[in-house]
């Protein structure tokens, strides 16, 4: 398993619109978004992946929603897209 930027994993077909288990998740500390981590996991179905990760004593994950990047507006600045913003705690 490779660390990937979230924008890296946010462009990959297979983790698109699902819910993306990260070990080792790093944050902006100023706008509190995912800057990236390792993929652990990954299912469409939300209980479903909180399910196997408890099973496989994998509670400290971050668990967060990679939607579909939306077009950037030329108007906005950089790092404001709203993409992977829902998060969960497992």
């Amino acid at each position: 398993m490779e660390a990937l930027s979230w924008d890296e994993i946010c462009s990959r077909n297979e983790y698109r619109g699902r819910w993306v288990a990260l070990a080792g998740c790093r944050y902006d500390h100023t706008s509190a978004r995912p800057i990236g981590g390792t993929v652990v996991d990954v299912d469409d179905d939300l209980v479903e992946l909180c399910s196997r990760m408890r099973e496989a004593g994998r509670s400290s994950c971050s668990i967060l929603f990679c939607e579909v990047p939306e077009e950037a507006d030329p108007i906005e600045t950089h790092g404001s897209r709203r993409s992977g913003l829902r998060a969960v705690a497992h």
